[in-house]
């Protein structure tokens, strides 16, 4: 008898220390049962970037409608805050308490605001995120914004991966890559014109390696800023400098050799552009050069809306003056086992939360769904 209660005591024991350790972990329930069934059920993502601009009333409605989708997690592609400028929103909130702002208060305080506004209505739901050029606008740095988002740039999710990839790996860096059943996400770093630089580019392709030879890796996914060059959006993509456009090209010649020779699906996905476009490579230079990849540009989480480019009528969609975010279902096995289907979700100001609505007032919601544009 002592030996059967002793057996059960520590069953108990461990089951106990099991909760302890989700709870650490934070991952919500919705999350981890798909985790489990990842291998054998439709699975969601979510993904857009900028969020300047009107980012802490458009992503909260984004949080929204991402966690009633039940994604398994939430991909920022960069461009948080202006910086070069006081976002509207973070002003409108500054109104009812200080008036004008000064830059230097700003600048100290945007990616707090950020990080209150628009990634804490997510709750625990993983939060992947990614660098764009306003990240690296004076006086913000690459090395502040590592420091800065420590946490969710070496969560454990990102750690164990870069650990298990090469165990002396021991820094965060705004390139990095997960796994998630057989899909491998891949987000890249062309913040700036010194990208990507030689040490991006080796890990890179030494990542690719790795997931030709994994045959449990079905599909590649590589999400990052400014869209690689010669895409319906070249005039502001990574067209505009030198390096950009000579390492920007092979990354995408390595993405087709990964697809063609190692029969991978891959999808590549931008923001850095404030509207949304599906079918982003579809130009002679890709028709002639290779193959058309996959590609779409989503930026518009919050950032004023830009313009389409005169070609927009080459992509299957391209619309502008729009919200949202683009919701992804990952295939379960079978014939279609790792392929990707992407849908755009559009976001109202009925979707907003009613308490961002009060914080922020009507009009100035209001203002930033009918203005907000170049």
């Amino acid at each position: 008898m002592p030996f059967h209660i002793g057996k059960l005591a520590l069953l108990l024991f461990f089951y106990a220390a099991s909760l302890q350790s989700d709870a650490q972990t934070a991952v919500p329930a919705h999350v981890a049962a798909r985790s489990a069934a990842s291998s054998r059920a439709a699975w969601y993502f979510a993904v857009s970037g900028d969020s300047r601009n009107c980012g802490d009333v458009v992503m909260p409605g984004i949080a929204a409608g991402v966690l009633r989708d039940q994604a398994a997690f939430y991909w920022h592609l960069g461009d948080l805050r202006w910086i070069s400028a006081v976002d509207q929103d973070f002003q409108q909130l500054a109104n009812s308490r200080w008036g004008a702002l000064g830059i230097p208060y700003y600048e100290h305080r945007a990616w707090d605001d950020f990080v209150e506004n628009q990634v804490h209505p997510f709750g625990s739901l993983p939060f992947y995120l990614g660098i764009g050029n306003h990240e690296t606008t004076f006086p913000k740095t690459r090395a502040e914004f590592v420091q800065r988002f420590s946490p969710w740039l070496n969560s454990p999710t990102l750690q164990s991966q870069r650990l298990k990839d090469d165990p002396s790996d021991t820094q965060a860096r705004t390139y990095y890559h997960w796994k998630r059943g057989v899909v491998d996400f891949i987000n890249l770093d062309n913040a700036s014109d010194d990208q990507f630089d030689a040490a991006q580019m080796k890990w890179f392709e030494s990542v690719l390696s790795r997931d030709s030879a994994d045959a449990s890796i079905r599909t590649v996914v590589v999400g990052m800023h400014e869209a690689l060059p010669e895409s319906i959006a070249a005039g502001h993509s990574m067209n505009q400098w030198a390096r950009g456009e000579q390492t920007g090209r092979q990354v995408y010649e390595d993405l087709l050799k990964l697809q063609d020779e190692a029969h991978k699906n891959v999808y590549v996905l931008a923001s850095h552009s404030h509207y949304f476009m599906d079918g982003i490579f579809n130009t002679e230079y890709w028709r002639t050069h290779g193959r058309v990849l996959p590609g779409w540009i989503i930026g518009t989480a919050g950032a004023v809306r830009y313009r389409l480019p005169p070609n927009a009528k080459d992509a299957k969609a391209a619309t502008t003056d729009i919200y949202g975010y683009l919701l992804a279902t990952v295939n379960p096995p079978g014939g279609r086992r790792g392929t990707i289907d992407f849908k755009f979700q559009q976001l109202s100001e009925q979707d907003l939360p009613s308490p961002v609505v009060k914080r922020f007032t009507p009009a100035f919601v209001h203002e930033c769904f009918v203005g907000n544009r170049q």
